[in-house]
């Protein structure tokens, strides 16, 4: 695997043409840290669509999580029947004490089967380690590490079943870099989501797709955010975000620490391949 989820050769002439762009997702879908002087967000679709040159279908929602896509977002597009589309979803999945893998395996099959089924080429996204541009204690680091696994296993799993290919967050070159997350260091900068846009196209153009107008990595158009304006989010956004979210990972977070210790001495009883993909028992959840 390439940064992008697949191994490069280069399509020397394209096969098709995106006329329409479908957006899928949660906030960074919708362009969350990537504000316009004017007010709103642009993001990663207006960018690639500009690059695709397609009329863009953003259907994208903050605090999405994957049942939202499946139930709400995708019988929005199918009517228009989309060349392609992009989903960034699953990590709001990773912050619910009712995070369930089977779950969020069913509906991104379904999902990625249904715009399949009508004609649409699609690309998801497998995360990157949230935990090293957004500090947060030890415990919840260690239990959204583990989150984030069971959802990458997710996608790995829907991406090897549907052949959807992916851009991988963790390998994109620049990922971990402080310019690539805005403020709040949960979404993109402008220049993070230029880097998704970018390669979203990659992975488009491997697929045969014609890229007019390839993506720009020099920012420009967006609304750069000065140093008060880290301080006010902190305030008013993070810690109030921190509470929140811990509420749901913090028990979580107790069973992950009391499983490292039970492994450490019995090294057997490590998870495995197939353990990712398994609803957590019903114990370590909170109601």
């Amino acid at each position: 695997m390439t940064a992008v989820g697949f191994e490069r050769n280069a399509v020397e002439h394209p096969t098709w043409t995106a006329r329409t762009l479908a957006v899928l997702g949660d906030s960074t879908s919708v362009g969350l840290g990537d504000p316009l002087p004017g007010g709103g967000w642009r993001g990663v679709g207006p960018l690639l669509g500009a690059a695709l040159g397609a009329a863009v279908r953003n259907v994208s929602a903050p605090g999405a999580r994957l049942a939202d896509v499946r139930g709400t977002q995708l019988p929005e597009v199918l009517n228009t029947q989309p060349d392609a589309a992009i989903l960034i979803a699953g990590m709001n999945d990773t912050l619910r004490s009712d995070f369930d893998p089977s779950a969020m395996r069913a509906d991104l099959t379904h999902t990625v089967n249904s715009l399949h089924a009508a004609g649409t080429v699609v690309v998801l996204v497998r995360y990157h380690d949230h935990g090293k541009v957004f500090r947060m204690p030890e415990s919840l680091r260690r239990a959204l590490r583990d989150r984030i696994d069971r959802l990458n296993a997710v996608i790995d799993a829907v991406s090897a079943e549907t052949g959807a290919p992916y851009l991988n967050l963790d390998t994109l070159p620049g990922a971990y870099q402080t310019t690539t997350w805005s403020v709040d260091r949960l979404h993109p900068s402008e220049l993070g989501h230029r880097m998704l846009a970018k390669g979203f196209a990659e992975i488009l153009a491997h697929k045969g797709c014609a890229i007019p107008t390839p993506v720009s990595l020099t920012c420009e158009g967006g609304l750069q955010a000065g140093p008060l304006a880290h301080v006010a989010w902190l305030i008013i956004k993070g810690i109030p975000w921190l509470w929140r979210r811990g509420q749901d990972l913090v028990p979580y977070a107790i069973s992950i620490m009391l499983q490292a210790r039970r492994d450490r001495l019995n090294p057997q009883t490590a998870p495995s391949a197939a353990d990712l993909l398994t609803p957590e028992t019903p114990d370590l959840k909170t109601t």
